[in-house]
């Protein structure tokens, strides 16, 4: 709890800069280069292995896992006083627990009930809590103070995890690792080009959070240039500067060095 205080205290006021807020990137790119070792090692590996397995029982492991997001996705809707995502959230684990066949099947997307996922990060910033610098976790990967504290609420309360027995709620966790392990593999292209072709990995994957991350949420903000009209970020706009024009397609290249001259 002390932590979260203190992550929380770090986040300042309801509006965050349209800049990059890294007092912490020596430490960070410690973590990063950490992270690769990680993904080199163990996690690639780990998801190429995975991806033998047979698509069908991929998919149901990813429904699984997606199901069992649903209750903590319900009550952060609720906590965001947006009923109505809390309704279509609702209707779509009922549906998916019932003619799903216990999450098996993503019934509820045939039915046109796609969901509105969310986290009690984006809770945080629906009450007007600042994002924070950005921080890198390690084996957790891109974050800002804001959003650490959001996953670990989430992780903590998590209602599946406190409402099933310990085997159940274990058996849940590495149904979500399996799931992760298969996003790995499905864009492992990009992911490794990210990480191992880019020339700077580190500044590469903190722009192309920040600015998918902002956009998520509504924000519109430029991690490290201006925004085009449609909500989405120019990568290409110099850092210093803020005299970028805006895109046209709204096309976001995560590969292209943000710093180069």
């Amino acid at each position: 709890m002390a932590i979260t205080a203190a992550l929380l205290s770090a986040c300042g006021g309801a509006r965050d800069s349209n800049g990059i807020n890294d007092p912490f990137e020596p430490a960070n790119r410690k973590v990063h280069a950490f992270n690769k070792g990680v993904d080199r090692a163990l996690v690639g590996p780990a998801s190429k292995g995975y991806g033998v397995v047979p698509d069908p029982l991929k998919r149901a492991v990813g429904n699984v896992a997606d199901t069992l997001d649903l209750p903590g996705d319900i009550a952060n809707n609720l906590l965001q006083f947006r009923l109505a995502d809390a309704g279509e959230n609702s209707v779509r684990l009922l549906a998916n627990l019932t003619f799903g066949v216990f999450g098996l099947v993503d019934f509820a997307s045939f039915a046109g009930v796609e969901g509105k996922p969310t986290d009690f990060g984006e809770t945080l910033h629906v009450w007007g809590v600042g994002e924070g610098p950005y921080m890198e976790l390690p084996f957790a990967g891109p974050s800002t103070a804001r959003d650490t504290v959001g996953m670990v609420t989430d992780l903590a309360l998590n209602p599946v995890r406190l409402a099933l027995p310990k085997r159940e709620a274990n058996a849940a966790t590495i149904l979500k690792i399996l799931s992760r392990l298969g996003d790995r593999d499905r864009f492992s292209a990009t992911v490794d080009s990210l990480l191992y072709e880019s020339a700077d990995s580190y500044a590469q994957a903190r722009l192309l959070y920040l600015q998918n991350r902002r956009f998520q949420l509504g924000k519109g903000d430029g991690a490290a240039g201006d925004t085009g009209e449609d909500g989405f970020i120019d990568p290409y706009a110099d850092a210093p500067s803020n005299a970028a024009a805006p895109i046209d397609d709204g096309f976001i290249d995560p590969y292209e060095d943000p710093y180069a001259q």
